[in-house]
């Protein structure tokens, strides 16, 4: 599972139009999944999120967590952060979940954030999604679950 975070003072998604999730401050997360991905991984990338100590404290350092300053998460399903560039001009997907996989692992992502006590809203799984955000900073990270002990 990956994720590619950015800090965001504001946040939203639009779908035919319509928002659909909008945030105030706190992260945009875009959330790749892979066919080997599993709830340990959904819980795992929910965890660090929610205690990654990014923004600023009183003295200006990154050193306070989503937590810590009342945040919320816009998340983004985003079978592209899979594609695989390596040959040829177009990429190939192979390595993203299909839906019935990658679906219910969003939604365990989504839900191990709020029972950490984050607030997350949420585009539309599958859909074509206008997201826009203006970033913090910009403060952009990536987080790979499979990185987390050193398989895959």
């Amino acid at each position: 599972m990956r994720a590619v975070i950015q800090r965001a003072k504001e946040a939203k998604v639009t779908v035919g139009g319509e928002v659909v999730g909008a945030i105030g401050a706190g992260f945009v997360v875009l959330l790749g999944i892979t066919h080997e991905d599993t709830e340990d991984d959904a819980a795992y990338l929910a965890e660090k999120i929610a205690h990654l100590r990014v923004f600023e404290d009183e003295n200006g350092k990154m050193n306070r967590s989503l937590l810590d300053v009342g945040g919320a998460v816009l998340s983004v399903s985003q079978f592209t952060l899979y594609g695989d560039c390596r040959k040829g001009r177009r990429p190939n997907f192979m390595a993203a979940a299909k839906p019935d996989h990658a679906l219910p692992l969003y939604e365990a992502f989504n839900a191990a954030l709020r029972e950490r006590g984050v607030h997350v809203e949420t585009g539309v799984f599958g859909a074509m999604m206008d997201v826009s955000l203006t970033n913090d900073g910009p403060v952009t990270l990536i987080i790979d679950s499979s990185e987390k002990s050193g398989n895959r």
